[in-house]
């Protein structure tokens, strides 16, 4: 079966009077980067598997080229037991994404929040796949809400830019 590849652009204006309807696509996911250790192996795996865990999470995006960016999903998984680590895992998980239509605004939410969104149950996977095969149990990271967290950075850049411009007005 032939494959059509076609841009974000073709979609976005239908022919009829110049209407610009917004148009979205997956391009491609893949995995940028992945690191798994286990440094206090094997001692760990003598020692009662009561874990604590902790996640670090970044996302960054950037343009490609007109209507392409690239969203990159970082995560780190850091797991104790006692006093040891069991395992560390880091992964860079990212997409390619056609977008043309949205207001900035849009847009800024549409690749902070909506496409780390879609590409997680994939990090997610990864991570767990990773711990397996490291000899651990499967870890299943609970699930984010990067609307929640995208309404904090919202909220923080909000009060930097407040309190930035009160800092002005008093020099």
């Amino acid at each position: 079966m032939a494959e059509e590849n076609q841009s974000p652009e073709a979609g976005a204006n239908d022919g009829q009077g110049g209407n610009n309807e917004p148009v979205f696509e997956i391009q491609r996911l893949y995995l940028k980067d992945a690191s798994f250790e286990s440094p206090s192996s094997p001692e760990v795996f003598t020692k009662a598997y009561q874990p604590t865990s902790n996640v670090e999470l970044n996302t960054v995006h950037r343009k490609l080229q007109e209507n392409i960016y690239e969203v990159e999903l970082n995560l780190t998984l850091t797991v104790k037991i006692e006093d040891m680590v069991a395992y560390l895992v880091e992964i860079k998980y990212a997409g390619i994404f056609g977008a043309a239509g949205y207001t900035d605004e849009q847009m800024d939410h549409l690749l902070a929040s909506f496409c780390p969104n879609l590409m997680f149950p994939f990090a997610r996977e990864i991570i767990s796949d990773l711990a397996v095969k490291g000899g651990f149990p499967q870890m299943l990271l609970a699930p984010i809400n990067f609307d929640a967290l995208y309404m904090q950075t919202l909220e923080e850049r909000r009060k930097a830019a407040a309190a930035a411009e009160e800092e002005q007005v008093k020099h």
